[in-house]
């Protein structure tokens, strides 16, 4: 199967595994849920790509990090359980990222939402929503929304939407939802990889919350901060993120 199959494909599975685990084990709870969810899709998720792409490199959260990765022209970025808060708390806002960077760029990214049985996929997104009139929805942290999103929610005068996981906050966007996904409170490359590519695949703006790219498959596999939003409002978003 091509590469964009095959993104959705892991992310449906190890998502259908993950739902499974929180209805089958009920010994399990907060804090051994969220380990043995995150280690139940990572196990299944590197078994699958090892089997139909054994050649390509992979960066996995919760896997060790191999530079080999730097000198490959194909990377694997997945996080197998996003949101391992919500996914313990036995709510929806969680996912499951599945990305493939291929020499300087993302060409593929899945996003699945289990909880609410959905999988967004770069190669086949919704259309874009039709944004309502009233302010801006900026979705924020459920827990602890950065300095930076308070700022730009001030000067546009946005209304909030709380919401858990990265890649549910992004895909919010995408599903209408929000409006704007801006974070800059420290994150991975596997916590935007597959949601960006998704965003960028449906139309929509992804870079940092400067307006500069988002660069993958780099050492440290660190991007602070980001922002997805329809194109037509991105220039006044980064405007207000500016100190």
């Amino acid at each position: 199967m091509g590469d964009d199959e095959l993104a959705v494909v892991l992310a449906d599975e190890a998502g259908k595994l993950l739902l499974e685990l929180r209805e089958t084990r009920p010994d399990l709870e907060g804090r051994a849920l969220k380990d043995e969810g995150d280690l139940h899709s990572h196990n299944h998720l590197m078994k699958r790509l090892r089997e139909e792409r054994p050649d390509d490199a992979i960066l996995s959260e919760e896997g060790a990090d191999d530079d080999a990765r730097l000198s490959s022209e194909r990377v694997w970025i997945v996080d197998p359980l996003d949101g391992t808060r919500e996914y313990s708390e036995h709510r929806d806002d969680w996912a499951v990222h599945v990305a493939l960077w291929v020499r300087g760029e993302l060409t593929t990214g899945a996003v699945a939402l289990p909880g609410m049985g959905v999988t967004l996929s770069s190669a086949n997104p919704p259309p874009l929503p039709k944004r309502p009139d009233g302010p801006l929805r900026l979705v924020v942290s459920r827990t602890r929304p950065p300095y930076e999103t308070t700022l730009v929610a001030e000067r546009l005068g946005c209304e909030l939407v709380e919401m858990g996981s990265a890649g549910a906050k992004a895909m919010s966007v995408l599903l209408g939802a929000s409006d704007v996904y801006l974070h800059a409170g420290g994150q991975y490359e596997w916590d935007s990889a597959a949601p960006v590519a998704v965003a960028l695949g449906a139309g929509l703006h992804a870079t940092r919350i400067d307006g500069s790219p988002l660069i993958y498959n780099q050492m440290p596999p660190y991007l602070p901060d980001l922002i997805v939003c329809p194109k037509e409002v991105a220039a006044e978003v980064i405007a207000a993120a500016r100190p």
